[in-house]
């Protein structure tokens, strides 16, 4: 019987570059057979792991070489399969094959929504679909540590579980085995459990058949048990090697035993173990792997024999002090110089992501200048990436992003999604301008002449939402000349035109959505890399059929394709930059670069908080011997560690987040602790990076006071005018002299002048055609509601206090009749010169007194003007209007007589509540206590205004100053106009 071989088991540590020291060694080991590199099979845990040995082995061959097999482990959250060694096609008969991960996903969702029945969130297939998501990650982790419910079902921690964390656990169980017993009808099984039976399988076939040609598992840190036993086998084999990352084979027994026993094993409930494991230790799943293939770290050799001195051995020790246990943390007291050395890294300390950003740029545009010179950025967070991607744009350095892009920020998909959103907001104004402006739509040499239709819809949907679907925009556009152009796009969106609002099946749905993105498109919604991707997400949507295509509402459609889509990334295969890359934590291992920068190092990104498991509470996972939460920090810290192994490293991070301030990354302040070198602060590339974009001295900018010629001023006003002209003089110049008109926002909420235009011609046709009959005004309004073409729930909140004001009116206007006094028209225009201006204006209602004068009186949809406001000059439209009444503005008009008399009463009738909290009550702004304004007084006050206001900016060279009232001048649709923020308050105490 032979001798038991010592397992092939070796490691690289953290300090040496991972695919660079394996493609030296590698060479070494085989530089007597120029083939025997070539015969060998090398194991790798990814893609990037590959790519980046790959070009390891290139860099480092004298000469040309035939580089080895190499085959993927395969990584579950890279959504990696495994390579065609371990799954031989027409060699896995006996292994079922495994489900789709998209059907399993609806087909949980189904699952989930029957037996979960009351727990929120259940009813709602796009939320069901995401528990389902959350649910097969779980079920992977479970499966991947080989546990089973039934070991789930076996824990008795009821007593110790809050309620909701039963009832999930109870769920969790009934879905599971639900799931199970579909699984044995389709003849599939889970993703996990097929990887766990190819891995132990290729074990059994190895070690009764050894290979005859060397097999290296290369990089792979995975402590799976059907990983660990694959790579035992392969350390057994004689010909085999395993070699691991970042393991520290120089670390003390005593710090080696501080960071704790691995648990690989369900820990019964009520038991502690004495002294917890340091999960969050960079080496601990390292030597939870060496538990799992029962190899000691005694056993394990070094991979090349590394010198005792030099930067590498500097940075080891560094590494090992930075990441002491906290029980062993009280060596930093007497940690020696040589421990803390800390040459080849600089810390940048930037005040806002957008300043790191900046300096990661000028980094990075610096080390391009070497050639040869290779760049990697690892960071974690997607929003810094891509500032930096932003910023490198400055030099046209395209980085080459691992993550790539998601797809629902591309065009194509984000034009779907479009779709997709108009079709839920049922043809809203802003969902449909913002499809119809979108590049892809009927993008071409018809783009511009489409363009022009979509902004002239643009300024006609500005205002209150019309009527819900297209029959809201046809009743919008009428009869202008957009009717025929809006013809054809309704032809365009035929498939979803009259999509019903009810529960629909989701293929059907995502069909229709996907036919109105194709016609109006031109198909080129399906063009390019990104829109083969949306067309695969749409392809899959559509294969769902019976049981597991739930029937969803537009929203829940949108909600669905919008996960799903967040989901997909699309990467270019060509036109990056070779020599500079950006990596996520999960990519980053095991690459290697001349600059290293690791960006974000705040607390919450690097290391980030773990997600809590929704379905599993942590006693539970415990109790099951699943993989604590909290070792996600571990792995960053291993992360950080190996990017630490380059010759030259920065680490970056911003004081401040948005506007709240941020707190460094536990581990950067650790290094700070151990090696508090001042040195390492980079401050040279700040200054540099605030020069880059510094700003032109700032030119004051003082109140706009614009002065156009005699010429240029207008003759014409009309009485509502003339308040702003007195408190905003720059906003009267930029309506009338500029002749810039305000728009109404798009989907805007119903305004004061909306709601007034209506309630005026409701009460104009009151009087001309219902003789103002009480009986008639509150039907008359219901009609003019429901022939407005404003969406219901603007009709339906509005609607009760419309109707409780004009009762109100009706019943006013009885009264007074009763009195004497009658109402004489309404809506009367008037006019009327004066200094050789004209004059004109509106006059909302006017009533004869029983002595003869008239009362002017003005509807109020809003709070009425004040007695002070008009006393003050800036709210003179009653006085002006009554003014025009006794200079005979009122002209006879068609079969109205002509209106004319002395103005008695001045009145505001307001819709709006009374103190005594009724809709409807009237004031004047004359004789009220405390105001010496009488309503003898009132005409020759407006008339004293209005020539003042004459002489200085119509018939005058007065210049139109911005804001010249500020308590007055409440419009603010011309502020920004007037650059209202960069100059108001700088106003000395006596403007």
């Amino acid at each position: 019987m032979p001798e038991p071989r010592q397992p092939a088991v070796f490691a690289i540590g953290a300090q040496r570059g991972f695919a660079d020291a394996l493609a030296e060694g590698l060479l070494k080991r085989y530089a007597n057979d120029r083939l025997g590199l070539a015969r060998a099979t090398l194991l790798i845990p990814n893609h990037r792991a590959g790519r980046a040995i790959t070009e390891a082995l290139v860099r480092h061959a004298a000469q040309g070489l035939l580089l080895p097999r190499m085959v993927l482990i395969g990584d579950i959250d890279l959504d990696e399969s495994l390579g065609a060694l371990l799954d031989p096609l027409g060699d896995g008969a006996d292994v079922p094959p495994a489900v789709d991960p998209l059907e399993r996903r609806f087909r949980l969702a189904a699952i989930i929504t029957r037996e979960g029945k009351g727990r929120a969130g259940a009813d709602d297939p796009a939320e069901a679909l995401r528990l389902a998501c959350d649910y097969a990650r779980v079920l992977d982790q479970l499966q991947i540590e080989e546990r089973t419910l039934d070991q789930l079902d076996s824990i008795d921690v009821e007593a110790d579980l809050a309620e909701h964390w039963a009832a999930a656990r109870d769920l969790f169980l009934r879905v599971g085995r639900a799931w199970a017993a579909e699984l044995s009808e389709l003849g599939r099984i889970d993703p996990a459990d097929r990887r766990n039976r190819l891995l132990d399988k290729a074990a059994t076939r190895w070690r009764d058949h050894p290979p005859q040609t060397p097999v290296i598992a290369a990089g792979i840190t995975t402590s799976a048990p059907a990983i660990a036993r694959l790579l035992r086998g392969i350390a057994d084999l004689p010909k085999g090697m395993v070699v691991l990352p970042g393991l520290d084979l120089d670390m003390d027994t005593a710090l080696w035993e501080a960071i704790g026993h691995p648990v690989t094993t369900p820990v019964p409930p009520g038991s502690e173990a004495v002294e917890k494991p340091a999960i969050t230790h960079p080496q601990y799943h390292l030597k939870q792997l060496l538990h799992a293939m029962s190899v000691s770290r005694e056993e394990v050799q070094a991979w090349q024999t590394e010198p005792r001195t030099g930067l590498a051995a500097d940075r080891a020790r560094l590494l090992r002090s930075i990441f002491l246990p906290a029980r062993l943390s009280d060596r930093w007291v007497t940690l020696e110089a040589a421990d803390r050395r800390t040459k080849g890294i600089r810390i940048i300390e930037a005040e806002n992501p957008d300043e790191e950003a900046q300096a990661i740029g000028l980094l990075v545009r610096q080390a391009l200048d070497v050639p040869a010179r290779r760049v990697a950025i690892v960071t974690p967070d997607r929003s810094l990436a891509a500032r930096v991607i932003a910023h490198l744009r400055r030099w046209q350095i395209e980085a080459d992003d691992s993550a790539g892009e998601a797809l629902p920020v591309t065009p194509p998909g984000r034009f779907l999604l479009a779709v997709a959103q108009c079709l839920a907001d049922d043809f809203a104004p802003v969902a449909l301008l913002d499809l119809f402006k979108h590049p892809l739509a009927q993008a071409g040499d018809g783009r511009r002449a489409w363009l022009d239709e979509v902004r002239a819809l643009d300024k006609l949907l500005r205002g209150p939402r019309p009527a819900p679907g297209l029959a809201g925009i046809d009743a919008a556009i009428g009869n202008r000349p957009l009717k025929a152009w809006w013809h054809d796009v309704k032809a365009l969106l035929a498939p979803v035109a009259k999509w019903p609002r009810d529960p629909q099946p989701l293929s059907a749905t995502i069909q229709a959505i996907a036919a109105a993105a194709d016609s109006l498109s031109g198909q080129a919604v399906w063009t390019g890399l990104a829109g083969r991707c949306a067309s695969d997400i749409v392809q899959q949507l559509l294969a769902r059929t019976g049981t597991h295509d739930p029937r969803v509402t537009p929203s829940q459609a949108v909600d669905i394709l919008a996960r799903l889509m967040r989901e997909k990334a699309v990467r270019p295969p060509y036109g990056k930059h070779p020599r500079v890359a950006i990596y996520g934590l999960l990519e980053a291992r095991l690459q290697s670069a001349d600059l290293v920068i690791c960006a974000g190092l705040n607390e919450g990104i690097w290391p980030q908080i773990p997600s809590p498991d929704p379905w599993l509470a942590p006693m539970v996972r415990n109790a099951l011997g699943l993989p604590p939460l909290e070792m996600r920090v571990g792995l960053a810290a291993q992360d950080l560690a190996g990017a630490l192994a380059s010759a030259e490293v920065v680490l970056t991070r911003a004081r401040r987040d948005g506007s709240a301030p941020t707190v460094a990354s536990r581990f950067l302040l650790r290094l700070q602790a151990v090696a508090p070198d001042r040195l390492m602060e980079n401050h040279e590339t700040l200054v540099l990076a605030r020069r880059l974009d510094r700003r032109l001295p700032l030119a004051r900018i003082e109140k706009p006071a614009p002065r156009p010629d005699a010429g240029q001023r207008v003759k014409r006003l009309s009485v509502t005018e003339l308040d702003r002209l007195r408190a905003d003089p720059f906003a009267f110049y930029a309506k009338r002299i500029l002749a810039l008109p305000s728009l109404d926002p798009v989907d805007a909420e119903p305004s004061a002048a909306w709601r007034g235009t209506l309630v005026h011609e409701i009460l104009e046709y009151w009087h001309r055609e219902d003789g103002l009959d009480a009986a008639s005004l509150v039907p008359r309004a219901c009609r003019y509601l429901d022939e407005t073409n404003v969406h219901p729930l603007i009709k339906a909140l509005w609607r009760p206090r419309l109707v409780a004001a004009l009762d109100w009116i009706a019943e006013e206007t009885r009264s007074l009749a009763v009195a004497g006094r009658r109402m004489i028209d309404a809506e009367r225009s008037g006019t009327f010169i004066i200094d050789g201006v004209e004059i004109r204006g509106k006059a909302d209602r006017i009533d004869r007194l029983p002595d003869g004068t008239l009362a002017i009186v003005d509807y109020k949809t809003g709070k009425p003007p004040s007695a002070r406001q008009v006393e003050a000059g800036y709210a003179l439209q009653l006085g002006l209007l009554g003014m025009m009444a006794e200079r005979g503005g009122f002209l006879a008009k068609d079969d109205q007589p002509e209106i004319a008399g002395k103005a008695a009463a001045f009145e505001y009738w307001s819709l709006t509540r009374s103190k005594s909290g009724d809709f409807g009550h009237r004031e004047s702004p004359v004789g009220r206590r405390g105001s010496e304004l009488t309503a003898d007084a009132m005409l020759p006050t407006a008339e004293r205004f209005l020539r003042e206001a004459l002489e200085k900016w119509i018939l005058g060279d007065a210049p139109f100053t911005a804001k010249l009232v500020p308590d007055q001048a409440t419009y603010t649709e011309y502020d920004q106009l007037m650059r209202l923020a960069e100059w108001y308050g700088r106003q000395g105490s006596g403007e």
